[in-house]
């Protein structure tokens, strides 16, 4: 068996940077924090933010974006959404005492989830969130608080196994119970990337305002939610891998993939979105928004962290090949619970970076943890790496902020959590959160 096709990821000019003539503030980072850590660059989640707020200047559509809080725990996101003004989606008592702790007003807090906790709710309400309710005997439960602002979250059609949302019979019976001013609108949990069917339930969703508005409820709020992809990797490279989706180790094999290539990403998806026309008919997604008066909400989470975070890794050792073994296996000074694909039972594809890229004949190595799990593998595709990598080399893996740094984290065999570096853009640092 050949060598593997390489999965290089794209990199913006910040990460460039740090990787060429900024490598010294990673080893001097690796040095210092005695261990792997991760690298935050608010000021492309900034810039991220901004483009999805032109999209909706540019199309005329009235509209908020609320970064969804699961996709990457540190601090520095929410205090940029309070600096521009944005909202923050959240889903627990946790994360809603977060946001209003860095200055994120409540009014500008979306609560999702479903059968959320009665503290959860009462302190949403205390706060003037906007709760997005997704069963009948939710509902009932925030019926019993005043002044309660809320959604109701709609099962998409086309994914009717959905265990969110509430089916059109379950909607019918939710408005007979709400009246003004209390429901403000609907929202739906769409899972996949495309963009049709995003422009088809906001259609939906629209609708759904319509039905209320009939019953005098001014419902005036859609959410559809976030689900805008991120391109990972080049269309060709993605090509050439899907093509052929070997060369992991072990003969480990995988049931799918995130869609690491996605040739409308970003805010141009939700620019896609806005300019579909739902049901072949001849307004668009934003003729019918800014008809209808009707405010987009979005919540994305991934789309708002692409090329908003590295994590950073030290090389511990290093096994050659050997008879029965034609790669290498790098192992590294944390685990694969810093990666949080494992947690999908997926892989994260986007190649790390070594740091020095060393001279010398191309090696091909899989990247292993520090623990003593078999299961511990960072990167059980073979890649390969510039020359032969060493011990106290860094590999670098690029565009993890969102999901892989924080959803499954974990200190196991008492390894403390990689702390979270905040880098600036004029190259000074300071840690996200500091220890307590």
């Amino acid at each position: 068996m050949g060598l593997s096709a390489p999965l290089p990821a794209r990199l913006s000019e910040p990460a460039r940077t740090l990787l060429g003539k900024g490598s010294g503030l990673l080893r001097e980072l690796a040095y210092g924090l005695r261990g792997p850590y991760h690298v935050l660059l608010p000021d492309r989640f900034a810039a991220n933010l901004t483009a999805f707020l032109e999209v909706l200047e540019e199309t005329g559509v009235t509209g908020e974006v609320h970064y969804a809080k699961k996709a990457n725990k540190a601090a520095c996101w929410i205090e940029t959404c309070a600096e521009l003004g944005a909202g923050v989606d959240v889903a627990s008592v946790p994360e809603l005492r977060d946001a209003l702790g860095h200055g994120v007003r409540g009014t500008r807090i979306v609560v999702t989830g479903p059968a959320k906790s009665d503290d959860l709710l009462r302190l949403a309400v205390r706060h003037d969130c906007l709760i997005t309710v997704d069963a009948l005997d939710e509902l009932d439960r925030v019926a019993a608080l005043d002044g309660a602002r809320i959604m109701l979250r709609v099962t998409p059609p086309s994914q009717p196994h959905s265990r969110f949302g509430m089916t059109p019979q379950e909607l019918e019976r939710a408005l007979e119970r709400c009246g003004p001013p209390r429901l403000e609108g609907f929202s739906c949990h769409l899972s996949g990337y495309e963009v049709g069917p995003r422009a088809e339930m906001a259609a939906l969703l629209l609708r759904w305002c319509e039905r209320a508005r009939a019953r005098g409820i001014p419902a005036t709020r859609i959410s559809v939610g976030g689900g805008f992809a991120v391109d990972y990797l080049a269309a060709e490279d993605w090509r050439r891998f899907t093509d052929d989706p070997a060369h992991f180790h072990a003969g480990r094999r995988f049931d799918g993939f995130y869609p690491y290539h996605s040739p409308v990403a970003g805010a141009a998806a939700l620019r896609a979105v806005l300019a579909a026309r739902p049901g072949g008919g001849s307004a668009d997604v934003a003729a019918l928004l800014r008809g209808s008066g009707v405010t987009l909400i979005l919540e994305p989470g991934r789309a708002l962290l692409d090329q908003a975070g590295l994590t950073v890794f030290r090389i511990q050792g290093v096994k050659d090949a050997r008879h029965g073994r034609e790669y290498g296996i790098v192992t590294v000074d944390g685990t694969s619970l810093s990666l949080s694909e494992q947690w999908f039972n997926s892989e994260f594809l986007p190649e790390p970076v070594p740091v020095p890229a060393r001279e010398g004949p191309a090696s091909e190595s899989c990247v292993g943890g520090a623990s003593c799990l078999e299961s511990d593998m960072l990167t059980w595709r073979r890649i390969t790496l510039p020359g032969r990598p060493r011990r106290g080399d860094l590999l670098v893996y690029p565009n993890t902020a969102g999901y892989q740094m924080d959803s499954n984290e974990s200190p196991f065999h008492g390894l403390p959590l990689p702390p979270k570096v905040v880098v600036n853009a004029d190259g000074s640092w300071r840690l996200d959160r500091p220890p307590a």
